[in-house]
């Protein structure tokens, strides 16, 4: 199978290499800061040395691109340690982004074919990037343009996990193109938990048309020999919950 890694390191750091200190510190005129941090205001490199001397710590250019160019007075042995404390740091943090390459071919076969889309598919599982790399030879390079359906095609059939980051382009005697992984977003639904139901209350409460709540009166199955036959009409017939016990009802009632 051709499958070809390429490495990327996305991370850059100023290398300890490249600090000017003491005597290599020649400008006409520098910004200086104390070694606890104050500003010491502009002055000559030579100036500069000297107060470094007094402190008997060491003169650090720490910003050589300003204007003029920022110097520090501190130890610098401590300074280069938390450097290079820093610069090792950065490079655990480095992220690798390695893009797989795979070779198709004009004439290319149905089954060669599904086994590089199955290739690419494990390469974008992993989370690598992976470049398509289309190539002709000879009599081919005639039709180029004709046979970049073949890449159209390889990027739809990938298209459920697969963007085109970079779209096909001619390089040289190839067509190339990058697909990257398809980011899928899911939406979180906030799911509300259940609430439980007094089923006391939802044999006396009913919801009408209109949406009011009316409720079944207490009582009507409650010694009926001593109701007269009015009392007992009035009881059989629902009430309308009135606005102040609404709110409690709904609490005890949720699905209604």
């Amino acid at each position: 199978m051709d499958s070809l890694p390429i490495h990327f390191f996305i991370w850059r750091y100023d290398t300890i290499s490249e600090l000017m200190i003491n005597e290599q510190i020649r400008d006409k005129e520098i910004r200086l800061i104390g070694e606890n941090g104050e500003q010491l205001g502009i002055m000559s490199a030579r100036e500069a040395m000297k107060l470094a001397e007094e402190a008997e710590l060491d003169l650090v250019k720490i910003a050589p691109t300003a204007k003029p160019p920022v110097c520090k007075i501190i130890d610098y042995g401590k300074y280069r340690y938390e450097l290079a404390r820093k610069e090792k740091e950065a490079r655990k943090k480095q992220k690798v982004v390695e893009i797989k390459e795979i070779r198709l071919s004009p004439n290319i076969d149905s089954n060669d074919l599904n086994t590089k889309m199955n290739a690419a598919k494990k390469f974008l599982s992993k989370g690598d990037k992976v470049k398509i790399t289309l190539r002709f030879r000879g009599r081919e390079m005639a039709h180029m343009n004709a046979s970049k359906h073949i890449l159209d095609d390889f990027a739809a059939s990938l298209g459920e996990i697969a963007v085109v980051e970079k779209a096909p382009k001619v390089e040289g005697r190839s067509i190339s193109m990058v697909l990257a992984e398809k980011k899928i977003i899911i939406k979180e639904e906030h799911i509300m938990p259940k609430m439980k139901t007094s089923r006391a209350a939802a044999k006396r409460f009913k919801v009408t048309g209109t949406g009011k709540l009316k409720r079944n009166k207490a009582y009507k199955r409650h010694i009926l020999t001593k109701k007269t036959t009015k009392n007992k009409r009035n009881l059989r017939k629902p009430a309308m919950t009135d606005a102040t016990n609404v709110k409690n009802m709904k609490k005890i009632l949720p699905y209604l």
